[in-house]
């Protein structure tokens, strides 16, 4: 019975090897950490990569998409505890505050693994998706909140976004998120 349980609980292969890779991708860089380390943290045989994901750089598409779900869950609580359009808006900073104030913070997932990939790779392809995203996002709850060019407004906020992720990185200063938000105010305000 007790083996039973044990296999029950311990997690898959894919599993396994998504949170090596989390941990050694978004400490170390996608391109700088080999596959073999990624292996060994997640205590699996090489076939079990390739037969789950292929390659590495399937592997660390399914890492970055996995950051991105994480990241858009932690962003849409935070907007779905207010009612108000205009703080709807302002809440995508109050999210990426959170993320900030996690003791593992080391920047953007996304800027880092693209900074290493090549054009169109698939490192850079789930990055640009992530990139639409919260652009969608700021697009959409600048609609809701009345502004007349919501696309303009959102890429400004975007910038401020961006900003805050890069300042609260090099800084170590998680209250850039909060900075960040006291600007998107003063730009929703006079749009």
């Amino acid at each position: 019975m007790a083996v039973k349980e044990a296999r029950t609980t311990r997690a898959s292969a894919r599993e396994r090897l998504l949170a090596a890779a989390n941990e050694l991708f978004y400490n170390e860089g996608v391109h700088t950490v080999g596959i073999d380390r990624v292996i060994e943290q997640a205590g699996v045989a090489k076939a079990s990569l390739y037969n789950t994901f292929g390659s590495k750089d399937e592997l660390v598409r399914a890492y970055l998409e996995t950051r991105h779900a994480s990241v858009t869950q932690r962003i849409m609580q935070a907007v779905d505890r207010y009612h108000t359009p205009r703080e709807r808006l302002l809440a995508v900073f109050e999210g990426q505050g959170e993320l900030f104030a996690q003791p593992d913070y080391r920047g953007c997932a996304f800027a880092r693994a693209s900074a290493e990939s090549h054009p169109g790779d698939l490192a850079e392809q789930a990055a640009e998706a992530y990139r639409r995203w919260v652009r969608t996002l700021l697009t959409e709850l600048a609609a809701q909140a009345g502004v007349p060019e919501p696309e303009v407004l959102a890429r400004q906020l975007h910038l401020l976004y961006d900003g805050s992720g890069q300042s609260a990185r090099m800084d170590h200063d998680p209250a850039a998120a909060a900075v960040a938000r006291t600007a998107a105010a003063t730009l929703l305000d006079a749009a």
